[in-house]
């Protein structure tokens, strides 16, 4: 009869193994070199962080990497776009239309957003664009661990110890000499799922369009 509790653990414990597996995306070559965006400026990490306007709990953190293009880290991210392709929650071609897509779909009635950007040298931005690139497709709630472990290896970030929880790696971010910290306001309906399905329809009429005049 002992074996019936170690196998009911057994069995919780594969559920939740299954439900932290990631979900693997990979957009091919053309669909990423066509999509790349350089930003104008200089190359800055920027840390974005969701928090609760009701608790201020952290919901979702994110990273934009300006160097010689614009990649957007997104662990675990629930926004997607037909016009950005993504690998492994890396999202290329983060003009600043879709980044004001990205933004007006987080921030919300119960959410807004933390952007604190720090300026980096041109190496800097590379080794994380690099890094992010490698680390692979991210399990659910575990977008700030993945941020936090990937900054704390990265010169100038060694601060950053490894974290679970956005609004901590937000905190031990803003400590970084140098940092612009602005936040994000929006009191649209918590429904995001209708606002990303109105951006999808939106994009696909423009493809019509453009067929079209084509």
């Amino acid at each position: 009869m002992r074996a019936l509790p170690r196998i009911a653990a057994a069995l919780v414990l594969a559920g939740m193994l299954a439900g932290c597996v990631a979900e693997e995306v990979w957009a091919p070559d053309v669909a990423v070199s066509s999509a790349s965006y350089q930003p104008a400026g200089g190359s800055t990490v920027t840390l974005m962080t969701m928090v609760s306007t009701r608790n201020g709990s952290g919901g979702h953190s994110g990273l934009i990497i300006d160097g010689a293009q614009r990649v957007v880290f997104d662990p675990a991210g629930s926004w997607h776009h037909p016009n950005i392709p993504e690998r492994n929650d890396v999202l290329f071609g983060m003009s600043p239309q879709y980044m004001d897509f990205y933004m007006d779909y987080h921030a919300r009635e119960t959410y807004y957003v933390v952007l604190q950007e720090v300026d980096v040298s041109p190496e800097t931005a590379a080794s994380l664009i690099a890094a992010v690139q490698s680390y692979g497709a991210v399990p659910s709630a575990q977008c700030s661990l993945s941020i936090s472990r990937i900054l704390s290896q990265t010169p100038g970030f060694e601060t950053i110890s490894p974290a679970w929880f956005p609004t901590r790696t937000m905190e031990r971010f803003a400590a970084i000499p140098g940092v612009r910290t602005r936040e994000v306001y929006d009191d649209d309906s918590d429904n995001n799922l209708e606002l990303l399905q109105a951006q999808a329809r939106a994009a696909q009429a423009q493809q019509e369009i453009q067929a079209l005049a084509n």
